[in-house]
């Protein structure tokens, strides 16, 4: 028999929720069951969630996964399924477990470790050996977790020209940045075709603090074509049939493999089941989405999966009338329905009446919550305060500093109040060079864009606003020049140089690294601004540090994708 129906289940993990885990699990079975599958897999680490971090470092967390796993495997009668999760055994491995018509046949370790940008996988885990393949009647199929397939010769190519495996299963928790969508789907296409195999890739979906993964699972033939695709930032079931009578045929015309090596790898026999009865299936083929719609996405899926994972159903941000609170307002209202979302106003002497009637103009296309709390009675109040310690001493960003300051206080009452999470807004370009204010507009729960450069705030708000319930960000928010309003008149660019001047510059150093030179002659700027951007960037390391978390989107996130001392002076 050259056909046989996988089901992939691309779902949405929590991490050390290993009961909740397993009864997804559970789920997944009876749903491939009832699709007539023969086998299904499920995501890396499936059963503890990825990443779970020191939680690995618990023995009854480790145990809790074992017990799981052994009171899943009965439910597998008629089935094949392979489920990830942390295996114990010896030492800790990231492993599959292969279970088969009810019992836990065998464990598969995975080999290649990441130790790179948010991956710390050495830190926890001890890397595989063995690579055996499996026999279910006519089928040889492979089992590999994640890294194992990013590499030519990995464990994958062993399978497929040593083992004979027809059929390369990967599970996986491939965390989303901007351009890996397209970047993963041509690399498992290339594994396919070079392996004259068909490739089932079983990838996460779903937040967890940081990082969000995309979905996005594949199952692709011999020469690279695409059978399925699931959809992505979304849970998904994915069911294919796949004919391993054309690998046989594509292979026969494939003389590299008359050229290997003549080792072979152990092959562990399964009692295949009786094949059903089985109709044709529709393709399951859901298109990409364009890079755009991917970070809204891959924000509006991070914001939604820390705010409920966490325990919260509400949120509260401030509403400057400026852009960046509109695209956070944007996101948080598609992530956990507008009725959940509340902003504030808090005006003082120095924000023009357009800034208030704009966010309230915003609050109104939204349907949020909105709320005006003015800030110049608490600020006089500071201001006589300090009045005689400050004696003699001009206004500076000491006094701005304060009126960031009140904002972020009653923000965080409004969350010891009604029990309300707090959004920052503040961008990657300002937390580059520290244009925020540490206790201020830093201070709050998520910082939902901190990983976005101002230049794709603008082009995310223009997105969202040629979305058919459209535009919802007023126009004068985005042609405004972007201010802090925390003194006379006054504009970014008499702090930062034009953000399209700024964010090439925080591109070359913050994620490619590139030193000064090489920044001032690719980018034709004049060394002196850079040199100040550059030292911007260094020396306010400390804020990032006490900055909440936010949703990773490009390649070099501040946090665990970027780590620098806090004390330091090398200076590039």
């Amino acid at each position: 028999m050259g056909r046989y129906r996988i089901a992939l289940m691309q779902f949405n993990a929590i991490v050390g929720d290993v009961a909740g885990n397993a009864a997804r699990l559970r789920e997944g079975l009876e749903r491939a069951r009832a699709a007539g599958a023969q086998l299904v897999l499920f995501p890396e680490m499936a059963l503890a969630g990825y990443p779970a971090e020191d939680l690995l470092l618990r023995p009854a967390f480790l145990e809790a996964n074992r017990q799981a796993l052994l009171e899943l495997a009965p439910l597998t009668r008629g089935l094949t399924a392979i489920v990830g999760f942390p295996d114990a055994a010896t030492d800790v491995y990231n492993a599959a477990a292969i279970l088969h018509d009810g019992v836990w046949v065998a464990t598969y370790h995975k080999h290649y470790l990441p130790n790179y940008a948010v991956f710390d996988e050495d830190r926890y885990f001890r890397p595989g050996r063995d690579n055996p393949v499996f026999q279910l009647g006519e089928l040889t199929f492979g089992v590999s977790i994640c890294e194992d397939i990013w590499y030519p010769d990995g464990p994958p190519e062993a399978q497929a020209m040593h083992g004979n495996a027809q059929l390369l299963l990967n599970l996986s928790a491939s965390p989303y940045q901007a351009g890996k969508c397209a970047f993963r789907e041509q690399m498992l296409s290339t594994r396919a075709a070079d392996n004259v195999a068909i490739v089932a890739f079983c990838n996460l979906v779903g937040g967890q603090d940081e990082l969000v993964f995309d979905g996005g699972s594949l199952i692709l033939g011999p020469r690279g074509e695409v059978l399925a695709r699931a959809a992505q930032f979304a849970e998904d079931f994915v069911v294919a049939d796949v004919d391993t009578d054309a690998v046989f045929r594509q292979r026969l015309r494939d003389p590299r493999r008359r050229k290997a090596g003549e080792y072979a790898l152990p092959v562990v026999p399964l009692t295949p089941p009786p094949p059903p009865a089985q109709p044709p299936l529709s393709p399951h083929l859901i298109p990409p989405l364009d890079p755009l719609s991917e970070v809204y996405q891959a924000l509006v899926t991070g914001t939604r999966d820390y705010v409920r994972k966490n325990g919260f159903r509400d949120v509260v941000l401030g509403l400057s009338g400026g852009i960046d609170s509109a695209l956070v307002a944007c996101i948080a209202a598609d992530a956990l329905g507008p009725e959940h979302v509340t902003g504030v106003a808090m005006p003082s002497r120095y924000n023009a009446s357009i800034s208030l009637s704009d966010a309230e103009e915003l609050a109104r296309r939204l349907h949020i919550r909105f709320m005006t709390v003015p800030i110049e009675s608490v600020f006089q109040a500071y201001l006589e305060t300090l009045r005689a310690p400050f004696a003699g001493y001009a206004p500076d960003t000491t006094e701005e500093n304060l009126q960031a300051r009140i904002r972020g206080n009653l923000l965080m009452a409004f969350s010891n109040k009604f029990g309300w999470l707090v959004l920052t807004t503040g961008n990657k370009s300002e937390m580059s060079v520290g244009y925020a204010t540490l206790y201020g507009d830093m201070a709050g729960g998520f910082a939902v864009i901190k990983d976005v450069p101002k230049t794709l705030v603008y082009q995310l708000v223009h997105w969202r606003n040629a979305r058919p319930d459209g535009p919802v960000v007023p126009e004068r928010i985005i042609t405004r020049p972007p201010s802090a309003e925390l003194r006379p008149d006054q504009k970014d660019t008499d702090s930062l140089p034009p953000y399209e001047v700024l964010d090439p510059i925080l591109q070359a150093y913050v994620e490619e690294d590139q030193p000064l030179a090489e920044i001032v002659a690719h980018l034709g700027v004049e060394e002196a601004l850079v040199r100040q951007v550059l030292r911007m960037v260094d020396v306010n390391e400390y804020k990032r540090r006490q900055a909440p978390p936010g949703v990773k989107i490009t390649p070099r996130a501040f946090g665990k994708d970027r780590r620098l001392p806090i004390t330091q002076k090398f200076r590039p």
